[in-house]
């Protein structure tokens, strides 16, 4: 893991803390369907992208959130006024960095960082001002690029065109496990960040490394 010359990040689950700063909004604006709503939402969102991908028919990642929303809102039930729906977006498009990240970043002395993910450029600028990180990475780079989602591996290969690396310089952290198959799958050196104790899924490839907390990685 020294030897890597770029350490490449996802971002939401893996920088950023959309999991409970989603559940909060969802809590408040539908008590006791929080939960529910939040995980139905998510689970549409990341479903979303790989029709999308499937068929060909690439619609950016903040429309998906916003039908993935829609739709689990009808799902449950649940009516959401306009300005119901523009405080949930919003907990997408701004959410906290996880306590370690600032700290983590700053031990990287040295390496090329970057983040890889599948929002769209706006979303991920938000992201990146909002938990004050603004100036931390080399390149934040959105599928919007390739126009298809990860794990397809046109992603992945933006990253070795916009930081100039090979495959075996890049250290590739993500707390999605299909993620880390896919990186894994395209030639990167891949970090699985499993924040909650979760098995690695089935017949994918591995990945080299897994940590609880980005400050473990060096």
């Amino acid at each position: 893991m020294e030897a890597m010359r770029a350490v490449v990040f996802d971002a939401y689950g893996t920088l950023f803390d959309v999991q409970d700063a989603v559940a909060a909004v969802c809590d408040r604006r539908f008590p006791g369907y929080g939960k529910a709503l939040g995980e139905l939402w998510r689970r549409k969102q990341l479903e979303y992208t790989w029709l999308c991908s499937l068929m060909g028919q690439y619609r950016d990642f903040w429309r998906l959130t916003e039908d993935a929303l829609a739709y689990a809102l009808k799902a449950l039930g649940l009516n959401a006024a306009p300005d119901a729906r523009r405080e949930l977006l919003e907990a997408y498009r701004t959410p906290p960095p996880y306590p370690e990240v600032s700290r983590a970043l700053e031990a990287m002395v040295g390496k090329t960082l970057a983040i890889l993910s599948n929002g769209t450029a706006e979303m991920l600028r938000a992201a990146v001002a909002n938990a004050g990180l603004a100036g931390r990475f080399a390149a934040v780079i959105s599928a919007d690029e390739a126009r298809v989602y990860k794990p397809h591996p046109d992603v992945y290969a933006r990253v070795l065109t916009r930081l100039g690396v090979a495959k075996e310089d890049v250290l590739f952290v993500t707390a999605n496990a299909w993620d880390a198959a896919g990186a894994k799958q395209f030639g990167f050196r891949v970090c699985w960040l499993n924040r909650f104790g979760m098995p690695f899924d089935e017949g994918l490839a591995v990945p080299d490394r897994v940590v609880e907390r980005l400050d473990q990685l060096f």
